[in-house]
Protein backbone atom coordinates (compact mmCIF):
# COMPACT_ATOMS: atom_id res chain seq x y z
CA UNK A 1 0.00 0.00 0.00
CA UNK A 2 1.50 3.47 -0.52
CA UNK A 3 3.22 5.04 2.45
CA UNK A 4 3.28 8.81 1.53
CA UNK A 5 1.23 11.23 3.05
CA UNK A 6 -1.34 11.92 0.12
CA UNK A 7 -2.41 15.48 -0.13
CA UNK A 8 -5.17 17.20 -1.83
CA UNK A 9 -4.76 20.44 -2.99
CA UNK A 10 -7.36 23.48 -1.91
CA UNK A 11 -9.63 23.57 -4.25
CA UNK A 12 -10.77 26.80 -6.13
CA UNK A 13 -14.68 27.06 -7.76
CA UNK A 14 -15.16 26.31 -11.19
CA UNK A 15 -15.36 29.51 -13.57
CA UNK A 16 -19.10 29.60 -15.12
CA UNK A 17 -18.65 30.03 -18.70
CA UNK A 18 -20.80 33.10 -20.43
CA UNK A 19 -22.32 31.74 -23.54
CA UNK A 20 -22.14 35.27 -25.15
CA UNK A 21 -22.90 35.18 -29.15
CA UNK A 22 -20.25 34.17 -31.35
CA UNK A 23 -18.52 32.31 -28.11
CA UNK A 24 -16.83 28.85 -28.80
CA UNK A 25 -18.50 27.46 -25.68
CA UNK A 26 -21.92 28.51 -27.20
CA UNK A 27 -21.38 26.83 -30.18
CA UNK A 28 -19.66 23.62 -29.02
CA UNK A 29 -23.08 24.01 -26.36
CA UNK A 30 -25.27 24.67 -29.83
CA UNK A 31 -24.19 21.14 -31.42
CA UNK A 32 -24.64 19.09 -28.21
CA UNK A 33 -28.18 20.15 -28.04
CA UNK A 34 -29.14 19.24 -31.79
CA UNK A 35 -26.90 15.92 -31.42
CA UNK A 36 -29.12 15.23 -28.35
CA UNK A 37 -32.40 16.00 -30.34
CA UNK A 38 -31.40 13.91 -33.09
CA UNK A 39 -30.04 10.81 -31.66
CA UNK A 40 -32.94 9.48 -28.54
CA UNK A 41 -31.62 7.39 -26.11
CA UNK A 42 -32.39 3.79 -24.51
CA UNK A 43 -31.24 4.19 -21.05
CA UNK A 44 -30.89 0.78 -19.07
CA UNK A 45 -30.41 1.10 -15.16
CA UNK A 46 -27.05 0.28 -13.66
CA UNK A 47 -26.94 -2.37 -11.29
CA UNK A 48 -23.25 -4.17 -10.33
CA UNK A 49 -21.99 -2.31 -13.41
CA UNK A 50 -24.15 -3.91 -15.39
CA UNK A 51 -27.14 -2.85 -17.85
CA UNK A 52 -30.17 -3.67 -16.46
CA UNK A 53 -33.10 -3.64 -18.58
CA UNK A 54 -36.48 -3.94 -17.15
CA UNK A 55 -38.54 -3.74 -20.08
CA UNK A 56 -41.07 -1.41 -18.63
CA UNK A 57 -39.91 1.92 -21.01
CA UNK A 58 -40.94 5.10 -20.03
CA UNK A 59 -40.63 8.42 -22.54
CA UNK A 60 -37.97 11.17 -21.55
CA UNK A 61 -39.66 14.34 -22.10
CA UNK A 62 -38.51 17.82 -22.87
CA UNK A 63 -41.38 19.91 -20.59
CA UNK A 64 -41.24 22.98 -23.26
CA UNK A 65 -41.57 20.54 -26.10
CA UNK A 66 -44.14 17.09 -25.63
CA UNK A 67 -44.30 16.37 -29.02
CA UNK A 68 -40.72 15.60 -28.73
CA UNK A 69 -38.80 12.98 -26.60
CA UNK A 70 -35.26 12.84 -25.83
CA UNK A 71 -35.50 8.53 -25.89
CA UNK A 72 -37.07 6.33 -23.47
CA UNK A 73 -35.77 4.49 -20.14
CA UNK A 74 -35.93 1.06 -18.41
CA UNK A 75 -38.41 2.11 -15.25
CA UNK A 76 -36.96 0.18 -12.41
CA UNK A 77 -39.37 -2.06 -9.82
CA UNK A 78 -38.24 -3.60 -6.65
CA UNK A 79 -37.19 -6.67 -8.71
CA UNK A 80 -34.43 -3.98 -9.85
CA UNK A 81 -34.88 -2.35 -6.12
CA UNK A 82 -33.52 -5.76 -4.77
CA UNK A 83 -30.55 -6.22 -6.96
CA UNK A 84 -29.61 -2.79 -6.81
CA UNK A 85 -29.09 -3.59 -2.64
CA UNK A 86 -27.92 -6.66 -3.21
CA UNK A 87 -25.11 -5.28 -5.33
CA UNK A 88 -24.36 -2.40 -3.16
CA UNK A 89 -24.03 -4.84 -0.04
CA UNK A 90 -21.49 -6.90 -2.35
CA UNK A 91 -19.07 -3.86 -3.36
CA UNK A 92 -19.13 -2.30 0.11
CA UNK A 93 -16.44 -3.99 1.82
CA UNK A 94 -13.73 -3.94 -1.02
CA UNK A 95 -15.08 0.01 -1.62
CA UNK A 96 -14.73 0.78 2.23
CA UNK A 97 -11.39 -1.01 2.62
CA UNK A 98 -9.66 0.81 -0.27
CA UNK A 99 -7.17 3.69 0.61
CA UNK A 100 -9.34 6.96 1.03
CA UNK A 101 -7.08 8.85 -1.65
CA UNK A 102 -8.01 5.93 -4.21
CA UNK A 103 -11.90 6.66 -3.58
CA UNK A 104 -10.45 10.68 -3.75
CA UNK A 105 -9.18 10.18 -7.02
CA UNK A 106 -11.98 8.56 -8.84
CA UNK A 107 -13.95 11.91 -8.46
CA UNK A 108 -11.13 14.08 -8.67
CA UNK A 109 -11.25 12.86 -12.09
CA UNK A 110 -14.50 12.90 -12.24
CA UNK A 111 -14.71 16.45 -12.03
CA UNK A 112 -12.00 16.82 -14.77
CA UNK A 113 -14.23 15.12 -17.41
CA UNK A 114 -16.98 16.92 -16.43
CA UNK A 115 -15.13 20.15 -16.56
CA UNK A 116 -13.34 19.40 -20.10
CA UNK A 117 -14.82 16.49 -21.87
CA UNK A 118 -18.47 15.88 -20.83
CA UNK A 119 -19.28 19.77 -20.07
CA UNK A 120 -21.06 20.09 -23.42
CA UNK A 121 -22.81 16.65 -23.20
CA UNK A 122 -24.57 17.10 -19.39
CA UNK A 123 -25.49 20.60 -19.93
CA UNK A 124 -27.68 19.38 -22.61
CA UNK A 125 -29.26 17.00 -21.77
CA UNK A 126 -30.23 19.36 -18.45
CA UNK A 127 -31.01 21.81 -20.80
CA UNK A 128 -33.05 19.33 -22.48
CA UNK A 129 -34.80 17.10 -20.02
CA UNK A 130 -35.04 19.71 -17.11
CA UNK A 131 -36.02 22.59 -19.68
CA UNK A 132 -33.04 25.00 -18.13
CA UNK A 133 -31.70 27.92 -19.99
CA UNK A 134 -27.70 27.40 -20.71
CA UNK A 135 -26.60 30.02 -17.38
CA UNK A 136 -29.09 27.76 -15.14
CA UNK A 137 -27.50 24.14 -16.65
CA UNK A 138 -23.68 25.88 -16.70
CA UNK A 139 -24.34 26.64 -12.74
CA UNK A 140 -25.38 23.32 -11.99
CA UNK A 141 -24.94 20.29 -14.03
CA UNK A 142 -20.79 22.22 -14.82
CA UNK A 143 -20.07 24.21 -12.68
CA UNK A 144 -21.47 22.99 -9.15
CA UNK A 145 -21.35 19.51 -9.89
CA UNK A 146 -17.76 20.11 -10.46
CA UNK A 147 -17.02 21.87 -7.00
CA UNK A 148 -18.75 19.08 -5.12
CA UNK A 149 -16.30 16.94 -6.63
CA UNK A 150 -13.49 18.61 -6.03
CA UNK A 151 -14.00 20.14 -2.39
CA UNK A 152 -15.69 17.14 -1.18
CA UNK A 153 -12.31 15.35 -1.22
CA UNK A 154 -10.39 18.12 0.07
CA UNK A 155 -13.50 18.18 3.08
CA UNK A 156 -12.62 13.96 3.34
CA UNK A 157 -9.02 15.16 4.69
CA UNK A 158 -10.45 18.26 7.03
CA UNK A 159 -13.12 15.14 8.90
CA UNK A 160 -10.36 12.26 8.80
CA UNK A 161 -7.44 15.13 10.24
CA UNK A 162 -9.86 15.43 13.34
CA UNK A 163 -8.02 13.53 15.93
CA UNK A 164 -8.14 13.28 19.52
CA UNK A 165 -5.10 14.72 21.59
CA UNK A 166 -2.84 11.67 22.66
CA UNK A 167 -0.16 11.84 25.71
CA UNK A 168 2.98 10.47 26.40
CA UNK A 169 1.70 7.26 27.82
CA UNK A 170 -1.01 6.85 25.38
CA UNK A 171 -1.97 7.16 21.87
CA UNK A 172 -6.05 8.29 20.77
CA UNK A 173 -6.62 8.28 17.46
CA UNK A 174 -10.17 8.39 15.74
CA UNK A 175 -11.10 5.94 12.72
CA UNK A 176 -13.73 7.78 10.80
CA UNK A 177 -15.72 4.60 9.22
CA UNK A 178 -18.25 4.52 6.45
CA UNK A 179 -22.14 3.32 7.95
CA UNK A 180 -22.95 -0.41 7.98
CA UNK A 181 -25.18 -1.46 5.73
CA UNK A 182 -26.04 0.98 2.61
CA UNK A 183 -27.39 4.10 1.75
CA UNK A 184 -29.70 4.99 -0.71
CA UNK A 185 -30.13 8.40 -2.45
CA UNK A 186 -33.27 9.74 -3.94
CA UNK A 187 -32.14 12.87 -6.01
CA UNK A 188 -34.72 15.54 -7.47
CA UNK A 189 -35.70 16.93 -10.65
CA UNK A 190 -34.20 20.46 -10.21
CA UNK A 191 -31.12 20.29 -9.70
CA UNK A 192 -28.49 18.14 -11.35
CA UNK A 193 -25.49 18.71 -9.13
CA UNK A 194 -27.57 17.49 -6.46
CA UNK A 195 -28.52 14.50 -8.22
CA UNK A 196 -24.45 13.79 -8.71
CA UNK A 197 -23.52 14.90 -5.03
CA UNK A 198 -26.21 12.30 -2.95
CA UNK A 199 -24.56 9.56 -4.25
CA UNK A 200 -21.01 10.18 -4.09
CA UNK A 201 -20.52 12.28 -0.93
CA UNK A 202 -21.35 9.06 0.89
CA UNK A 203 -19.49 7.08 -1.54
CA UNK A 204 -16.83 8.97 -0.84
CA UNK A 205 -16.58 7.99 2.62
CA UNK A 206 -16.93 4.40 1.94
CA UNK A 207 -20.19 3.80 1.65
CA UNK A 208 -22.11 1.92 -1.29
CA UNK A 209 -25.45 2.62 -2.99
CA UNK A 210 -29.28 2.65 -4.15
CA UNK A 211 -29.32 6.03 -6.06
CA UNK A 212 -33.01 6.78 -7.30
CA UNK A 213 -33.19 9.59 -9.67
CA UNK A 214 -36.05 11.93 -10.30
CA UNK A 215 -38.10 10.39 -13.17
CA UNK A 216 -38.42 13.60 -14.66
CA UNK A 217 -34.56 13.90 -14.55
CA UNK A 218 -33.58 10.91 -15.91
CA UNK A 219 -31.17 11.69 -18.89
CA UNK A 220 -28.60 13.99 -16.70
CA UNK A 221 -28.62 11.47 -13.94
CA UNK A 222 -27.51 8.67 -16.74
CA UNK A 223 -24.91 10.91 -17.45
CA UNK A 224 -23.61 11.36 -14.52
CA UNK A 225 -23.25 7.45 -14.48
CA UNK A 226 -21.07 7.75 -17.23
CA UNK A 227 -18.84 10.11 -16.15
CA UNK A 228 -18.47 8.30 -13.17
CA UNK A 229 -17.82 4.52 -14.48
CA UNK A 230 -15.61 6.34 -16.85
CA UNK A 231 -13.36 8.02 -13.37
CA UNK A 232 -13.11 4.81 -12.65
CA UNK A 233 -15.91 4.38 -9.85
CA UNK A 234 -16.18 0.40 -9.16
CA UNK A 235 -18.92 -1.86 -9.96
CA UNK A 236 -22.01 -1.82 -7.22
CA UNK A 237 -20.62 0.89 -5.29
CA UNK A 238 -23.22 3.59 -7.05
CA UNK A 239 -26.44 1.33 -8.52
CA UNK A 240 -28.81 3.36 -10.87
CA UNK A 241 -32.47 2.36 -10.48
CA UNK A 242 -34.50 5.37 -12.30
CA UNK A 243 -37.98 4.60 -11.46
CA UNK A 244 -41.44 5.47 -9.21
CA UNK A 245 -40.77 6.13 -5.64
CA UNK A 246 -43.74 4.51 -4.33
CA UNK A 247 -42.13 0.79 -6.08
CA UNK A 248 -38.59 1.88 -5.23
CA UNK A 249 -39.15 2.90 -1.60
CA UNK A 250 -40.44 -0.29 0.50
CA UNK A 251 -38.20 -2.56 -0.66
CA UNK A 252 -35.03 -0.04 0.20
CA UNK A 253 -36.63 1.64 2.92
CA UNK A 254 -37.61 -1.78 4.96
CA UNK A 255 -34.63 -3.75 4.13
CA UNK A 256 -32.96 -4.20 7.69
CA UNK A 257 -28.85 -3.36 5.65
CA UNK A 258 -30.48 0.25 5.49
CA UNK A 259 -27.70 2.37 6.55
CA UNK A 260 -29.09 5.70 5.60
CA UNK A 261 -30.53 8.42 3.49
CA UNK A 262 -29.37 10.92 1.61
CA UNK A 263 -32.66 13.43 0.38
CA UNK A 264 -33.91 16.28 -1.52
CA UNK A 265 -37.49 16.49 -2.51
CA UNK A 266 -40.94 17.38 -0.89
CA UNK A 267 -41.18 17.89 2.83
CA UNK A 268 -44.22 15.34 2.87
CA UNK A 269 -42.01 12.71 1.04
CA UNK A 270 -39.11 13.14 3.37
CA UNK A 271 -41.40 12.96 6.72
CA UNK A 272 -43.00 9.71 5.14
CA UNK A 273 -39.72 8.65 4.59
CA UNK A 274 -38.53 9.46 8.29
CA UNK A 275 -42.19 8.01 9.38
CA UNK A 276 -41.56 4.78 7.58
CA UNK A 277 -38.22 4.01 9.43
CA UNK A 278 -39.51 4.94 12.30
CA UNK A 279 -42.24 2.83 13.04
CA UNK A 280 -40.04 -0.11 13.40
CA UNK A 281 -36.53 1.25 14.02
CA UNK A 282 -35.56 -2.04 15.81
CA UNK A 283 -35.33 -3.86 12.83
CA UNK A 284 -32.17 -2.41 11.49
CA UNK A 285 -28.72 -3.17 12.28
CA UNK A 286 -27.74 0.23 13.17
CA UNK A 287 -30.29 3.50 13.31
CA UNK A 288 -30.43 4.85 9.96
CA UNK A 289 -28.81 8.16 9.26
CA UNK A 290 -31.22 10.49 7.81
CA UNK A 291 -30.46 13.53 5.69
CA UNK A 292 -32.80 15.27 3.29
CA UNK A 293 -32.98 18.92 2.30
CA UNK A 294 -36.98 19.70 1.83
CA UNK A 295 -38.87 22.83 0.82
CA UNK A 296 -39.02 25.99 1.76
CA UNK A 297 -41.11 29.46 1.46
CA UNK A 298 -38.31 31.89 1.06
CA UNK A 299 -38.44 35.23 1.53
CA UNK A 300 -37.17 38.47 0.50
CA UNK A 301 -37.48 41.47 2.90
CA UNK A 302 -36.53 45.34 2.52
CA UNK A 303 -36.11 48.29 4.47
CA UNK A 304 -36.95 51.29 4.02
CA UNK A 305 -33.27 52.00 3.28
CA UNK A 306 -33.17 49.80 0.66
CA UNK A 307 -31.77 50.77 -3.10
CA UNK A 308 -34.86 49.86 -5.54
CA UNK A 309 -32.95 48.99 -8.34
CA UNK A 310 -31.26 46.13 -6.96
CA UNK A 311 -34.21 45.18 -4.55
CA UNK A 312 -35.67 44.89 -7.96
CA UNK A 313 -32.84 42.74 -9.87
CA UNK A 314 -33.12 40.25 -7.16
CA UNK A 315 -36.95 40.07 -6.83
CA UNK A 316 -36.80 39.12 -10.47
CA UNK A 317 -33.20 36.77 -10.64
CA UNK A 318 -34.72 35.06 -6.84
CA UNK A 319 -38.42 34.62 -8.25
CA UNK A 320 -38.13 33.48 -12.26
CA UNK A 321 -34.95 31.91 -12.79
CA UNK A 322 -35.26 28.59 -13.61
CA UNK A 323 -38.98 29.05 -13.18
CA UNK A 324 -38.84 29.62 -9.59
CA UNK A 325 -38.59 25.45 -9.41
CA UNK A 326 -35.46 26.38 -6.77
CA UNK A 327 -35.56 25.38 -2.81
CA UNK A 328 -34.41 28.67 -2.17
CA UNK A 329 -36.14 30.51 -4.73
CA UNK A 330 -37.89 33.71 -3.70
CA UNK A 331 -41.42 32.94 -3.39
CA UNK A 332 -42.92 36.09 -1.23
CA UNK A 333 -41.46 39.36 -0.32
CA UNK A 334 -41.85 42.47 2.46
CA UNK A 335 -41.58 45.57 1.09
CA UNK A 336 -42.04 49.21 3.28
CA UNK A 337 -44.97 51.53 1.83
CA UNK A 338 -42.29 54.66 1.16
CA UNK A 339 -40.30 52.00 -1.42
CA UNK A 340 -43.27 50.24 -2.81
CA UNK A 341 -44.32 52.67 -5.46
CA UNK A 342 -40.92 52.99 -7.02
CA UNK A 343 -40.40 48.86 -6.27
CA UNK A 344 -43.33 48.06 -8.18
CA UNK A 345 -42.83 50.25 -11.52
CA UNK A 346 -39.08 49.14 -11.91
CA UNK A 347 -40.43 45.46 -11.31
CA UNK A 348 -44.01 45.42 -13.64
CA UNK A 349 -41.51 47.19 -16.04
CA UNK A 350 -38.39 44.61 -15.97
CA UNK A 351 -41.59 41.55 -15.81
CA UNK A 352 -42.61 43.12 -18.95
CA UNK A 353 -39.53 42.13 -20.82
CA UNK A 354 -38.96 38.14 -19.76
CA UNK A 355 -38.96 36.08 -22.62
CA UNK A 356 -40.20 32.63 -22.14
CA UNK A 357 -39.76 29.88 -24.49
CA UNK A 358 -37.75 27.03 -25.61
CA UNK A 359 -34.06 26.06 -23.99
CA UNK A 360 -32.38 26.40 -27.53
CA UNK A 361 -33.92 29.73 -28.08
CA UNK A 362 -31.00 31.73 -25.72
CA UNK A 363 -32.36 34.50 -25.87
CA UNK A 364 -35.23 33.13 -23.28
CA UNK A 365 -35.02 34.02 -19.67
CA UNK A 366 -37.51 31.62 -18.84
CA UNK A 367 -38.73 27.78 -20.27
CA UNK A 368 -41.17 25.70 -18.60
CA UNK A 369 -41.84 24.30 -15.46
CA UNK A 370 -41.25 20.44 -15.18
CA UNK A 371 -44.40 18.24 -15.68
CA UNK A 372 -47.87 18.57 -16.10
CA UNK A 373 -48.47 17.85 -11.94
CA UNK A 374 -46.08 21.11 -11.53
CA UNK A 375 -48.30 22.96 -14.25
CA UNK A 376 -51.56 21.95 -12.51
CA UNK A 377 -50.52 23.21 -9.34
CA UNK A 378 -49.16 26.27 -9.90
CA UNK A 379 -52.02 27.26 -12.05
CA UNK A 380 -54.30 26.59 -9.43
CA UNK A 381 -52.14 28.87 -7.08
CA UNK A 382 -52.65 31.66 -9.67
CA UNK A 383 -56.50 30.86 -10.20
CA UNK A 384 -56.38 30.84 -6.24
CA UNK A 385 -55.08 34.42 -6.39
CA UNK A 386 -57.33 35.43 -9.29
CA UNK A 387 -60.54 34.61 -6.86
CA UNK A 388 -59.46 36.33 -3.41
CA UNK A 389 -60.21 39.75 -2.93
CA UNK A 390 -57.08 40.06 -0.70
CA UNK A 391 -55.11 39.41 -3.61
CA UNK A 392 -54.21 41.11 -6.81
CA UNK A 393 -52.39 39.66 -10.06
CA UNK A 394 -49.77 42.63 -10.73
CA UNK A 395 -48.70 40.74 -14.06
CA UNK A 396 -48.60 37.42 -15.57
CA UNK A 397 -51.38 35.13 -14.00
CA UNK A 398 -51.18 33.30 -17.55
CA UNK A 399 -50.22 29.50 -18.63
CA UNK A 400 -50.30 26.92 -21.55
CA UNK A 401 -49.49 23.48 -22.33
CA UNK A 402 -50.36 23.44 -25.56
CA UNK A 403 -46.12 22.93 -26.86
CA UNK A 404 -45.44 22.99 -23.06
CA UNK A 405 -45.89 23.16 -19.32
CA UNK A 406 -45.36 26.95 -19.89
CA UNK A 407 -46.22 29.76 -17.43
CA UNK A 408 -46.12 33.17 -17.17
CA UNK A 409 -44.01 34.95 -14.34
CA UNK A 410 -46.22 36.07 -12.36
CA UNK A 411 -46.53 38.84 -9.09
CA UNK A 412 -49.27 39.00 -6.69
CA UNK A 413 -49.97 41.44 -4.13
CA UNK A 414 -51.35 40.15 -1.08
CA UNK A 415 -52.93 42.35 1.23
CA UNK A 416 -53.04 39.28 4.13
CA UNK A 417 -49.18 38.47 5.12
CA UNK A 418 -50.31 35.34 6.29
CA UNK A 419 -52.30 34.25 3.35
CA UNK A 420 -52.01 30.69 1.13
CA UNK A 421 -50.12 32.41 -1.42
CA UNK A 422 -47.27 34.04 1.41
CA UNK A 423 -47.23 30.95 3.45
CA UNK A 424 -47.27 27.61 0.84
CA UNK A 425 -44.75 26.58 -1.16
CA UNK A 426 -45.75 26.96 -4.43
CA UNK A 427 -42.44 26.15 -6.47
CA UNK A 428 -43.28 27.61 -9.65
CA UNK A 429 -42.87 31.31 -11.06
CA UNK A 430 -45.15 33.26 -8.97
CA UNK A 431 -43.89 35.58 -6.62
CA UNK A 432 -46.37 36.98 -3.31
CA UNK A 433 -45.54 40.37 -2.05
CA UNK A 434 -47.03 42.06 1.05
CA UNK A 435 -46.33 46.12 1.26
CA UNK A 436 -46.19 46.75 4.97
CA UNK A 437 -46.29 49.93 6.75
CA UNK A 438 -42.75 51.27 6.95
CA UNK A 439 -42.86 52.33 10.79
CA UNK A 440 -43.74 48.03 11.42
CA UNK A 441 -40.32 47.35 10.36
CA UNK A 442 -39.71 45.03 13.80
CA UNK A 443 -43.57 43.37 13.60
CA UNK A 444 -43.36 42.44 10.00
CA UNK A 445 -39.78 40.52 10.51
CA UNK A 446 -41.99 38.66 13.17
CA UNK A 447 -44.82 37.86 10.82
CA UNK A 448 -41.99 36.69 8.12
CA UNK A 449 -40.47 34.61 10.77
CA UNK A 450 -43.64 33.02 12.26
CA UNK A 451 -46.11 32.63 8.65
CA UNK A 452 -44.34 29.49 6.86
CA UNK A 453 -43.25 26.22 8.35
CA UNK A 454 -40.20 26.52 6.40
CA UNK A 455 -36.49 27.71 7.44
CA UNK A 456 -34.38 27.53 4.39
CA UNK A 457 -33.49 30.79 2.61
CA UNK A 458 -33.94 34.63 2.86
CA UNK A 459 -32.84 37.86 2.30
CA UNK A 460 -32.39 41.69 3.94
CA UNK A 461 -32.50 44.19 2.12
CA UNK A 462 -31.42 47.59 3.23
CA UNK A 463 -28.50 50.42 3.33
CA UNK A 464 -29.23 50.96 7.16
CA UNK A 465 -26.45 48.85 8.87
CA UNK A 466 -28.67 49.14 12.29
CA UNK A 467 -31.51 47.50 10.33
CA UNK A 468 -29.48 44.96 8.66
CA UNK A 469 -28.31 43.63 12.33
CA UNK A 470 -31.78 43.94 13.65
CA UNK A 471 -32.74 41.78 10.32
CA UNK A 472 -30.46 38.83 11.02
CA UNK A 473 -31.26 38.55 14.71
CA UNK A 474 -34.97 38.44 14.39
CA UNK A 475 -34.52 36.36 11.42
CA UNK A 476 -32.06 34.02 12.90
CA UNK A 477 -34.12 30.61 12.75
CA UNK A 478 -36.18 31.24 9.59
CA UNK A 479 -33.58 30.95 6.91
CA UNK A 480 -30.39 27.82 6.83
CA UNK A 481 -28.75 30.36 4.64
CA UNK A 482 -28.97 34.21 4.92
CA UNK A 483 -28.06 36.50 2.15
CA UNK A 484 -27.43 40.03 3.13
CA UNK A 485 -28.01 42.49 -0.09
CA UNK A 486 -28.34 39.64 -2.62
CA UNK A 487 -31.11 36.96 -4.00
CA UNK A 488 -31.90 33.82 -1.22
CA UNK A 489 -30.47 31.83 -4.58
CA UNK A 490 -27.34 30.96 -6.08
CA UNK A 491 -25.25 28.49 -2.62
CA UNK A 492 -21.63 27.91 -3.73
CA UNK A 493 -19.81 25.07 -2.53
CA UNK A 494 -17.31 25.77 -0.26
CA UNK A 495 -18.48 29.62 -0.11
CA UNK A 496 -21.92 29.38 1.55
CA UNK A 497 -22.67 25.85 3.09
CA UNK A 498 -26.29 25.04 1.82
CA UNK A 499 -28.99 23.80 4.43
CA UNK A 500 -32.16 25.08 6.75
CA UNK A 501 -33.91 23.60 9.58
CA UNK A 502 -37.59 23.59 10.54
CA UNK A 503 -39.64 21.72 7.86
CA UNK A 504 -37.24 22.96 5.18
CA UNK A 505 -34.59 19.62 6.19
CA UNK A 506 -32.09 18.35 8.48
CA UNK A 507 -29.48 21.49 7.67
CA UNK A 508 -26.37 19.49 7.20
CA UNK A 509 -25.19 21.49 4.90
CA UNK A 510 -24.07 20.18 1.65
CA UNK A 511 -21.18 21.68 -0.03
CA UNK A 512 -19.12 21.45 3.28
CA UNK A 513 -17.83 19.15 5.68
CA UNK A 514 -20.42 18.74 7.71
CA UNK A 515 -22.49 16.76 5.36
CA UNK A 516 -19.42 14.24 5.00
CA UNK A 517 -19.55 13.82 8.88
CA UNK A 518 -23.15 12.38 8.51
CA UNK A 519 -21.65 9.32 6.26
CA UNK A 520 -19.21 8.44 8.99
CA UNK A 521 -19.51 6.08 12.41
CA UNK A 522 -15.86 7.41 14.35
CA UNK A 523 -14.52 4.59 16.74
CA UNK A 524 -12.08 6.09 18.96
CA UNK A 525 -9.12 3.68 19.32
CA UNK A 526 -6.76 4.17 21.92
CA UNK A 527 -3.36 2.45 23.03
CA UNK A 528 -1.69 2.28 26.10
CA UNK A 529 2.61 1.68 25.48
CA UNK A 530 3.31 0.22 28.94
CA UNK A 531 -0.21 -1.20 30.23
CA UNK A 532 -0.47 -1.62 34.03
CA UNK A 533 0.77 -4.65 35.83
CA UNK A 534 -0.77 -4.11 39.32
CA UNK A 535 -4.74 -3.37 39.88
CA UNK A 536 -4.14 -1.79 42.82
CA UNK A 537 -3.85 1.77 42.67
CA UNK A 538 -2.00 4.30 44.90
CA UNK A 539 -4.68 5.77 47.29
CA UNK A 540 -5.11 1.95 48.47
CA UNK A 541 -1.36 1.65 49.95
CA UNK A 542 -1.24 1.69 53.91
CA UNK A 543 -0.55 4.42 56.34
Amino acid sequence: MFNGLFQIREPKNEPVLAYRPGSPERAELAAALQDMLDNPVELPCIIAGKEVRSGDLMDIQQPHDLGRPLGRYHRAGAEQAELAIAAANQAKHAWSEMQWSSRATVLLKAAELLAGKYRYQINAATMLNMSKTCHQAEVDSACELIDFWRFNPYFMTEVYDDQPISTAEVLNYMEHRPLEGFVFAISPFNFTSIAGNLPTAPALMGNAVVWKPASSAVLPAYYIMKVLEEAGMPAGVINFVPGPGPTIGPPVLNHTDLGGVHFTGSTYVFSSIWLTIGSDIRKYQSYPRIVGETGGKDFIFAHASAEAEVLVTALLRGAFEYQGQKCSAASRAYIPDSLWPEVRQQLLDEVATVQVGHVCEFENFMNAVIDAAAFKTISEYIEFARKDPNMEILCGGGYDDSRGYFIEPTVVESRDPRSKLMSEEIFGPVLTIHVYPEGKFTETMEVCNTTSPYGLTGAIFAQDRYAIVQATKALRNAAGNFYINDKPTGAVVGQQPFGGSRASGTNDKAGSRLNLERWVSPRSIKETYVPATDYRYPFMAGS
